[in-house]
């Protein structure tokens, strides 16, 4: 399998779970502004869609989107325990918890990165991620993880766009136990070794 990238991105969400599952696979680096990998290859050929994460099996097919890559990949070692049990009630929580970061979490970041967005629509983008941070806030109280003591691929995702706060110069003391949460996910070596490999440690 073979995993684009670009460091930081949300493609970092299935590369911690590439190696949480302890699964082979081989990171090419993209170029997002260029649309070109790191091996000089046309990005919109392999994903037209034009972004990370794209996950390419080993017989060609190609698979987008963050939450459909990590579930197919937590498929692939079930005994990893990194979703639930497929018939269990967790199981549509972990989809919950996915959809939940990607509509509300990740594409309100998004707005963020816009050098074009107006100061006014900025501070109500912001607003509107603190009302997001409240939630998850109270949700992970007295949690470890957003299924409750089991790191999920939920957990991974979440981290990945959490991390953006350092970029974006968001103060997270707030939110004291999303600081927690983070430090948590931190130090998983998983975590360590994704981001080491992407040049973030």
């Amino acid at each position: 399998m073979k995993l684009f990238y670009s460091p930081g991105a949300c493609s970092l969400s299935p590369h911690i779970v590439l190696r949480e599952l302890g699964l082979p696979y081989q990171l090419e680096k993209v170029d997002l502004k260029t649309h070109t990998t790191a091996g000089g290859a046309d990005f919109y050929g392999i994903n037209p869609k034009g972004y990370v994460p794209t996950l390419q099996l080993d017989d060609g097919r190609v698979l987008t989107e963050g939450p459909a890559i990590v579930q197919y990949l937590a498929d692939r070692r079930p005994e990893a325990k990194v979703e639930p049990t497929s018939g269990t009630f967790e199981r549509p929580q972990l989809q919950e918890w996915l959809n939940y970061i990607s509509t509300e979490v990740h594409k309100t970041f998004s707005l963020l990165f816009n050098s074009k967005l107006p100061p006014e629509f900025r501070e109500v983008t912001l607003a509107n991620l603190g009302k997001r941070f409240d939630y998850l806030s109270k949700q992970l109280a007295g949690r470890k993880f957003l299924l409750g003591e089991t790191f999920s691929v939920a957990d991974a995702y979440l981290y990945t766009v959490l991390r953006w706060t350092n970029g974006l110069k968001i103060d997270l003391a707030k939110w004291p136990a999303l600081q927690e949460y983070m430090a948590r996910v931190a130090a998983r070596p998983a975590v360590q070794e994704s981001l080491k490999e992407e040049g973030l440690s």
